[in-house]
């Protein structure tokens, strides 16, 4: 305390403003949105994976957001030869009432994969999932919301817990029997806030009662738990400090799970104004390459499971649904960015001496998106990674 109000003036006042204004100025670009598309990402060499298996996400509404067939859309990916398929179990899309239980479009999705000879992650959930909005919590299961800036404790939200276990539960014994199942993930960066529309936040009790729940139903598959790597120095402080009573979710995947997922996105928008937007970029900044370097050492002296469970492959701008202008691309990620991303982690990885275990592609629905809009750029940049690599 007494450190905190001497620094509030003088020199060394200054000289830690400027410590931090230099690194924060280094990471914003202030940019047009929409770029010229290039083909770039044919030239960009592929980094070869070794032992990193490849696969990517479906987000069956997402699908429907952009206009697709979700079954159509789902057919289509899974012709492509990629190895793992993360989907996700959404509690209030399989329990809309109570009383009522619908797993058909999942038991559709899962057995389409299993058909394919994809291995699978099967999202759990249950409060947090991966995919807009990223809640799924049926109505009937909350009686009133859950209150801004506050923890999700198990005391006071008991009956919530309790209902969320049971839907785990559920899904677990329903599915454990599918050997292309390869780990269930527990919530969808677990004890972070919810995005931007958000401050509450999920208590790592609750989460580990959750993980409980999960190990009971099924001791024998490992638990996938995902968290957000700050790649820039405002995300890191703001989620720092958020999140400074129980640590985030990457730090609380060390202490629950089997296998760490890293949510890995170097560019993305945080607001447009006048055609143009600020961008946070220090995907290569020393300190994050600290955070990155220490995960994977902690890995390797561990024997943890490391993996990108979203390795960016769509843009990231200010609005929820990436746009797809004609003959363009954004900014937050082009097709050679696709590229660039999954060759940035593959030489952490042998940097480090540490093995990803996989590396989860995300934005499939987009590229299609794309793709029947007539520009195959980004599918292709992911189908010369699969070929490649």
């Amino acid at each position: 305390m007494r450190v905190g109000r001497a620094v509030r003036n003088g020199p060394v006042a200054a000289a830690l403003a400027a410590g931090l204004v230099v690194p924060v100025a280094a990471q914003v670009r202030i940019r047009r949105p929409v770029r010229p598309l290039t083909d770039r990402w044919l030239r960009l060499p592929v980094e070869r994976r070794a032992e990193t298996r490849l696969g990517l996400s479906f987000r069956p509404r997402q699908a429907e957001a952009m206009g697709l067939d979700p079954e159509a859309s789902l057919r289509e990916l899974l012709a492509r030869p990629f190895e793992v398929i993360r989907f996700g179990a959404y509690w209030n899309r399989i329990e809309p009432a109570p009383g009522e239980f619908h797993p058909d479009e999942l038991d559709r999705h899962l057995d389409a994969a299993e058909r394919a000879g994809k291995d699978i992650i099967l999202c759990v959930g249950a409060v947090k999932a991966f995919g807009y909005p990223e809640f799924f919590v049926p109505d009937h299961r909350l009686d009133e919301p859950l209150r801004e800036g506050r923890l999700v404790e198990p005391g006071p939200h008991r009956a919530l817990l309790d209902a969320a276990t049971e839907f785990i539960t559920r899904i677990v014994r329903r599915y454990r029997d599918r050997s292309a199942i390869v780990a269930w993930q527990v919530e969808h960066e677990a004890v972070d806030p919810l995005g931007m529309e958000h401050s509450w936040r999920l208590s790592a009790d609750f989460v580990a009662s959750e993980v409980d729940a999960v190990r009971a139903a099924d001791p024998g598959r490992p638990i996938l738990m995902n968290g957000f790597l700050p790649t820039s120095l405002p995300v890191a402080l703001h989620q720092g400090w958020r999140t400074r009573d129980q640590g985030d979710s990457l730090s609380v995947a060390q202490r629950l799970a089997d296998i760490v997922g890293i949510d890995f996105y170097p560019r993305h928008a945080l607001i447009g104004a006048a055609g143009r937007t600020v961008y946070l970029d220090g995907s290569r900044t020393p300190w994050q390459q600290r955070r990155r370097r220490k995960l994977f050492e902690w890995a390797a002296a561990t024997g943890k499971r490391l993996m990108v469970a979203e390795g960016q492959a769509e843009p990231w701008e200010t609005v929820t649904e990436p746009p797809r202008p004609h003959g363009e691309g954004m900014y937050s990620c082009l097709p050679e960015h696709v590229i660039a991303n999954f060759n940035q982690c593959v030489r952490w990885s042998r940097g480090a001496g540490a093995v990803l275990s996989a590396y989860l592609f995300w934005g499939a629905e987009y590229w299609l998106a794309r793709s029947r809009d007539g520009d195959r750029r980004y599918l292709e940049a992911v189908d010369r990674v699969l070929d490649e690599s």
